[in-house]
Order: C-alpha cells, then sequence, then structure tokens
C-alpha cells in the first residue's frame, strides 16, 4: 500500500513539473531607423568662397564671402569681387546676383579681401579690403552701403575710410586688412581690422568715419582676421593666431578691454594656410563659419570653400573647441 501511495505522489509531482508553462508573447525588436547625415560641407560647391561673415536679417542669414577665382597654376590669390548668399535654414544656400565689385571703388585697385556686414537705421553697410592706388599705396579699407542685405552695393565714401598712412603699430603696407564691425548694446559702433597689430576705433552714427583715435590691442599671436561679437555679459574677439592660422580667442566684460587670452578655437583649417571666422547666433543655436581648401581636388590656400558647424559656449562664458566636421549642419 505505500508503495502504490510513493507512486501516486511521484506520478504527481513529475506531472506537475512536466506542466506545459504558458507562452508569454514579447513584442517584436523595434527596429531604429538611423538617418544618414548628409554631407554638407562646404556650403557652397560651385565656386571658390573664402573670408566669410555673416548676419541675421528678418529670420535669414545673409552670407558674404570673397570670391577666389585663382586658376590652378596661380598660388596666390586672384579676388575681385565679393559673393552674397542667403538661408533659412543654414543648409539650402540661395545665390544672388554679385553685390560689389573692386572696380565700384574708384580709388581701388585690386583684392577684394575680407569684409563684413552690419545694418542700421534700415541701411546695410559693407567694410571691405582692397588695394589702394598709388595716391596712397597699401592695403586700405572702404565702406560700401545698400538699402538691401543683397545689394547691390556703392561706394559710401568715395574714397577709403582707413589707409596706411593711417596706422603706424608695425611697419607693413597690409595692416590694414580684415575690417570687424558691431553695434553695441548702447548704440555706439566700432570697428576692428589689422594684420600684425589688432586696432579698433569708435565710428560715428553716419557709419562712414571714425570717431576718435585708433588705438591697438595686445593679443597673443595675433595674425590677421578679427572678429567681434557679445553674447550674454561677454564680448569675443576671435582672431587668425600664428601662420598658418588657427583660430584663438579672448573675453572681456568691455568691448575696450582688457582682454583675457583664452586660447585656441579652432585648428589649422583643413588644406589652408588662412583661417577666417564668422560667428552668429540664429533661432537659438550658435554656428562658427569659417574656410578651408577642401574642394577637390583644385582647393586649397588660394581656392578655398566655406563651411559651417556649430559653435558652443560652457556655463562660464568660455567657448567649447570648434569641431570641424563634413557632415556640417543638418536639416
Amino acid at each position: 500500500m505505500k508503495n502504490y501511495i510513493t507512486l501516486i505522489s511521484l506520478i504527481a509531482v513529475f506531472s506537475c513539473k512536466n506542466e506545459e508553462k504558458p507562452i508569454v508573447s514579447t513584442p517584436k525588436e523595434q527596429k531604429v531607423e538611423i538617418k544618414e547625415k548628409s554631407i554638407n560641407n562646404p556650403v557652397i560647391t560651385d565656386v571658390f568662397t573664402a573670408d566669410p561673415a555673416a548676419i541675421v536679417h528678418n529670420d535669414t542669414v545673409y552670407l558674404y564671402a570673397g570670391h577666389d577665382e585663382a586658376p590652378d597654376d596661380l598660388n596666390f590669390y586672384k579676388m575681385n569681387e565679393w559673393l552674397v548668399y542667403s538661408s533659412t535654414n543654414m543648409v539650402d544656400w540661395q545665390s544672388h546676383p554679385v553685390p560689389l565689385k573692386v572696380s565700384d571703388f574708384d580709388w581701388a585697385i585690386a583684392d577684394a579681401w575680407a569684409a563684413q556686414v552690419i545694418e542700421r537705421n534700415g541701411k546695410f553697410y559693407w567694410y571691405v579690403t582692397v588695394e589702394h592706388n598709388e595716391s596712397n599705396y597699401g592695403k586700405a579699407i572702404g565702406v560700401a552701403v545698400s538699402d538691401s542685405p543683397t545689394g547691390p552695393f556703392k561706394d559710401a565714401l568715395g574714397k577709403a575710410l582707413i589707409t596706411n598712412d593711417m596706422t603706424k603699430a608695425t611697419d607693413i603696407r597690409w595692416d590694414d586688412i580684415d575690417p570687424s564691425v558691431i553695434i553695441d548694446d548702447n548704440g555706439q559702433a566700432y570697428l576692428f581690422w589689422g594684420n600684425t597689430a589688432c586696432y579698433y576705433a569708435k565710428l560715428k552714427d553716419n557709419m562712414i568715419e571714425l570717431d576718435g583715435e585708433i588705438k591697438t590691442i595686445d593679443l597673443p599671436n595675433f595674425t590677421e582676421a578679427p572678429w567681434i561679437h557679445k553674447k550674454g555679459d561677454w564680448y569675443y574677439l576671435s582672431y587668425a593666431y600664428q601662420f598658418p592660422e588657427k583660430t584663438a580667442y579672448a573675453m572681456s566684460k568691455s568691448i575696450e578691454g582688457p582682454w583675457e587670452y583664452k586660447g585656441i578655437l579652432n585648428e589649422l583649417a583643413g588644406n589652408s594656410n588662412t583661417n577666417h571666422q564668422a560667428i552668429i547666433e540664429f533661432k537659438g543655436k550658435d554656428y562658427f563659419i569659417y574656410h578651408t581648401g577642401g574642394i577637390q581636388p583644385n582647393g586649397g590656400s588660394f581656392r578655398r570653400s566655406v563651411c559651417i558647424d556649430e559653435l558652443n559656449y560652457n556655463e562660464d562664458g568660455t567657448l567649447q573647441r570648434v569641431i570641424m566636421t563634413s557632415e556640417g549642419i543638418q536639416k
């Protein structure tokens, strides 16, 4: 009897252990779709563009650049005009008719080098680098004006705003180049410029006359290409550093300094001796606009191309190192 009971118990236990477990259905694995990024740098690929500057006006970015026209066998700059493009998303760029040429300045003879546009009281002022004629030989800064950010622009002054004989901090004839302009919160406009020496001066309200003396700023390894901008309580002065050029920057609580050097912002630009930047904020994001010699196969130091990548600030206001990418800005 005991053996019978034991056998029954074992069968019951075995049956329980071998009962079919309920099948639990699990959701199918979700496929994560990874969107392939577009190659958006350089942003202009049908012509060579260099020395970018940009403004934001009516929810549109206007990008200004010099036109590199040097043929493949010329190892120097050939630049006769400036170009302008516009975009509402930083990706798709519309070309506009040529807005300004060296020949639009009767006193200039060559070299549509770096320039910057700013708007004031409904007019757009374009500060440009050119070569002055023999009456005041050397690089000079002129100013053109238009009622539209896309031009056409015309000489606003009929003569140079700054000539080589006005600046004495360095004994070269090409120190008056690369103008950068800003209107401070109190309405005072300032112009920054220079090569081997960094100059600045106030502008009068009419934007075509200096207001007071020309001053200099001492910056480590300053080469050229100053760009002045403000974010929050800080002023930022970025510039081309050494040669071949990296981009470095300094910060100040006052536009007239003192300036504190903060280090390298951008490394050597690919396949280009020069490194020229513009910095803007657009629709809540910050952008670093620069050029490289990256267009294949003939890009280089004299056939450059404008690129754009994001710019990021740290909590203390300092800038994070720019990461140059082939993808650039995405939609």
